[in-house]
């Protein structure tokens, strides 16, 4: 499972996908479950040559294709044999990648994932305010340690900012494959269960589900609020009792 994630905490542009990968998967005809063997993901001192290796790749063919723009500064970028250097220059520089396994395990990834699956660039909890033509709202700098900060723009750069996240239309922003493909999921799921010996999952049961959608208690966020009733109106008529019409 893969979701798209655009955005950074002051809105520019930075792209990048968020994964979930199993450590096993099916054998080709189906017959078994394959375990990845422990440490099996992301060996770092691999990945960083070859993650070098296929960008640079994919940034000559980008250049070759006429796709990459030079302005400014870059203008130089245009002549060939300078852009090549540069390419060339990069490749032979060790390429750092940082990896760690995940404080709270597998559960915390997940719920992290969660957070970001539908939702937009920015919350209105962090917007601080608008005046004159300024946007002022908060922001985490990660190059200091993930203190918050006050950032400032002009509207019009805040929309530009904003807007940059919008997906084209029919862009599925969350893509599943393998076995949590959504056309086998309900069958190859239920196959991995059996292979592994592992129970279904339990069904929610009609009284679990009004339980989950009841309200916490705004006090104390603990204690759930169960509809007993109904407030009669403050001009002390009460509504007329639901008849029952059998013809």
């Amino acid at each position: 499972m893969s979701v798209l994630h655009t955005w950074g905490q002051n809105l520019h542009h930075h792209p990048h996908v968020h994964c979930v990968v199993p450590g096993g998967g099916l054998s080709r005809g189906g017959e078994e479950w394959v375990s990845c063997p422990r440490g099996f993901f992301v060996p770092v001192r691999v990945l960083a040559p070859v993650f070098r290796g296929k960008f640079l790749s994919g940034l000559e063919q980008a250049y070759a294709a006429g796709r990459l723009t030079f302005q400014g500064s870059l203008a130089a970028m245009t002549d060939p044999a300078t852009f090549h250097a540069l390419v060339q220059r990069v490749r032979a520089k060790s390429w750092v990648v940082y990896a760690k396994p995940p404080f709270g395990g597998p559960e915390q990834v997940l719920k992290y994932l969660a957070r970001y699956t539908h939702r937009v660039a920015i919350s209105n909890r962090r917007l601080v305010s608008l005046e004159d033509g300024r946007v002022r709202f908060r922001a985490k700098d990660h190059a200091s340690g993930g203190r918050h900060q006050i950032l400032e723009l002009d509207a019009v750069e805040f929309l530009r900012r904003f807007l940059l996240h919008t997906l084209p239309r029919r862009f599925p922003r969350i893509r599943h494959s393998g076995f949590l493909a959504n056309r086998c999921r309900a069958r190859k799921l239920a196959h991995c269960r059996t292979l592994l010996g592992a129970a279904p999952p339990e069904k929610m049961a009609a009284t679990d589900r009004g339980v989950q959608a009841e309200r916490l208690c705004p006090n104390c966020g603990q204690g759930r609020l169960v509809r007993v009733g109904r407030v009669p109106p403050a001009s002390g008529r009460t509504p007329k009792p639901a008849t029952l019409d059998s013809s």
